[in-house]
């Protein structure tokens, strides 16, 4: 999905000291200058509508994005439009960093969901690198935090069972969600479906869906139009053999 009604000016602006992500405790406090740097940094917001293509690989963007709300999805694709998907991203994720650093996009980024977007203007990555060396380890620390759940979700669909990397996705991802705060107080709700779980794990469409009932069976998860529901997040782990993200605090741009 792409074109103008995909995509459109937020009515709302969130300036940077009110952002709504930034008092939750899973993000690191910015100093002052550094939030005074990055309210220059940002120049809009970009609301997006849920199926549009936000990044496209092999494309030269001027900008990156932190998400503000929402749920996206970086995959790429082969010639024949098999599509494997990477990772999901959620609030506080920083997005398009690859095309800023590298010249162009070497995977595509879709929303899951409705999504607001913080915009920032490449051009500025210098001097965020020259003179706020904070900011700096920060981003060196996301590109390194991908790094490790890649590798994880290798280690998933190289060794794990079909059961057992399907418990780890679904508690990856709801892991991620609970410490962006997108749960709350409710059960963590995936707006994902079974085609994404395929595309993610390399397993056809019908394993997928007998795999996803053997988590329901086991009264893990419930299945409904709108994605997953999470029921228990521990009997997730302990299926896949997972210690969990293990996380501290982090930054957020």
């Amino acid at each position: 999905m792409s074109g103008q009604s995909a995509y459109s000016l937020a009515t709302r602006q969130y300036p940077c000291g009110k952002c709504p992500l930034r008092p939750l405790p899973v993000f690191r406090e910015f100093e002052s200058q550094e939030l005074l740097f990055v309210s220059g940094f940002k120049k809009g917001e970009l609301a997006v509508d849920k199926g549009a293509t936000v990044l496209v690989e092999g494309s030269h963007s001027a900008h990156l994005y932190t998400i503000l709300s929402g749920w996206a999805f970086r995959y790429k694709l082969l010639r024949d439009g098999r599509r494997q998907i990477l990772n999901y991203s959620m609030p506080g994720d920083l997005i398009g960093l690859q095309g800023s650093l590298m010249g162009e996009m070497q995977h595509s980024v879709e929303a899951l969901s409705p999504m607001l977007l913080c915009v920032f203007e490449r051009d500025q990555l210098h001097e965020l690198y020259r003179n706020y060396p904070g900011l700096a380890y920060d981003i060196t620390w996301m590109a390194s935090r991908e790094e490790r759940m890649l590798d994880e979700n290798l280690l998933s669909i190289g060794r794990r069972s079909a059961l057992e990397r399907t418990a780890y996705l679904v508690a990856f991802i709801s892991s991620r969600a609970r410490g962006a705060g997108l749960n709350g107080k409710r059960p963590v709700q995936i707006p994902i479906t079974q085609q994404h779980i395929a595309d993610t794990l390399g397993l056809s469409l019908v394993h997928t869906n007998k795999t996803i009932r053997k988590l329901m069976d086991r009264k893990l998860i419930i299945w409904r139009d709108g994605g997953c529901e999470v029921i228990s997040h521990e009997g997730l782990t302990e299926l896949a053999g997972w210690q969990g993200l293990g996380e501290e605090r982090r930054p957020l741009i």
